[in-house]
């Protein structure tokens, strides 16, 4: 019941967006900056509003948390790496069905139903994954862009020279460039907050009230405006095309259902505390991040494929997340 809740609530809430698009207030200009104030000032705020509270946990369990957490996402980014090869996806869209493939929907839907299952105490735990979540976002999710990008532009430049060899793009060397060009692409505000937020953390240092405030009214707009613009994008996209893409709904199927019952079958053997298998069990089901849409369009990508892999996850997700749940449950696993 709760999981239908929010998955209503976040539906309500795109569902705004669909109607803002077609009234023409919404467009592609208009979505383009919504999704710059999200990427560059809501969500880092969010970032920072995580680690804000006086909750604590075992230095202990905290040392599990982050080894789990760099744990499942390094096998998510090994993952990423072979599976859009073998569902035979276009050069210019590896980037981001990698991108969809590590990062899910853990803030802005995993928090409120971690909260309502096991209370406040686990959105520490998920704020470690969070941390990493964050950081690997804005380093390697914007490199995996990237390169989709710079493969976009090259098609477009063989088409306009009717697939004649062209001058390269100056653009696509400032992309490909050396390491001083990776570490500007890095060093980012996404990246200094989830900085600043651990130094916050293990510094035990607490903030004035007068930043956690406005922290927390900036985190606060992360998930209604990331919602809209996704919703807005649902709107400009034929209906046909989400229920016919047939690669979509395979990954879909494999990110939703297969990923997560094998990781938390493997999860299982080696950890016996159910909040954090709980945690672990919400980062794994839970559909892709509209933080992959909003990054696509802000980096030139194909925004229309992120937002199409948001909608039709978060719509199946509403029966695989009590589906993944209770196949848990068959294998034993103590989740509650």
């Amino acid at each position: 019941m709760i999981i239908l809740q929010q998955m209503l609530v976040l539906f309500l809430v795109m569902l705004a967006g669909f109607f803002a698009e077609k009234k023409g207030v919404l467009d592609e200009d208009a979505c383009k900056k919504v999704s710059w104030i999200v990427v560059n000032i809501a969500n880092p705020s969010m970032i920072l509003a995580s680690v804000s509270g006086d909750s604590r946990i075992q230095p202990e369990e905290l040392a599990v948390t982050v080894l789990v957490a760099l744990a499942i996402f390094a096998c998510l980014i090994g993952l990423a790496a072979v599976l859009p090869g073998l569902l035979g996806v276009d050069r210019s869209q590896r980037g981001v069905y990698r991108v969809m493939t590590v990062f899910s929907n853990i803030g802005f839907m995993g928090f409120p139903l971690l909260s309502a299952l096991y209370g406040k105490g686990s959105l520490l735990y998920a704020a470690l994954f969070v941390l990493i979540y964050n950081v690997l976002i804005y380093t390697y999710g914007i490199l995996c862009l990237d390169q989709d990008s710079a493969e976009r532009r090259k098609a477009r430049m063989k088409m306009q020279t009717g697939g004649q060899d062209s001058a390269p793009d100056p653009r696509d060397a400032e992309s490909s460039g050396g390491f001083l060009d990776v570490i500007k692409k890095i060093i980012n505000v996404g990246v200094l907050s989830a900085v600043g937020a651990l130094i916050l953390y293990f510094g035990n240092i607490r903030l004035p009230d007068i930043f956690t405030q406005t922290f927390d009214m900036f985190s606060d707009l992360t998930a209604p405006l990331s919602m809209m613009v996704i919703g807005a994008s649902f709107g400009q996209m034929p209906f046909r095309e989400l229920v016919t893409d047939v690669r979509l709904l395979i990954f879909s199927g494999i990110k939703l259902l297969l990923i997560p019952i094998g990781s938390m079958w493997v999860l299982s053997r080696f950890i016996d505390n159910p909040i954090l298998l709980g945690v672990c069990l919400v980062v794994l089901a839970t559909p892709v991040g509209s933080m992959s849409a909003m990054l696509a369009k802000q980096y030139d990508c194909d925004s229309e494929l992120a937002s199409r892999g948001v909608a039709v996850t978060t719509l199946l997700s509403v029966a695989a997340i009590p589906a993944v749940s209770a196949v848990c449950r068959l294998m034993g696993i103590n989740i509650m």
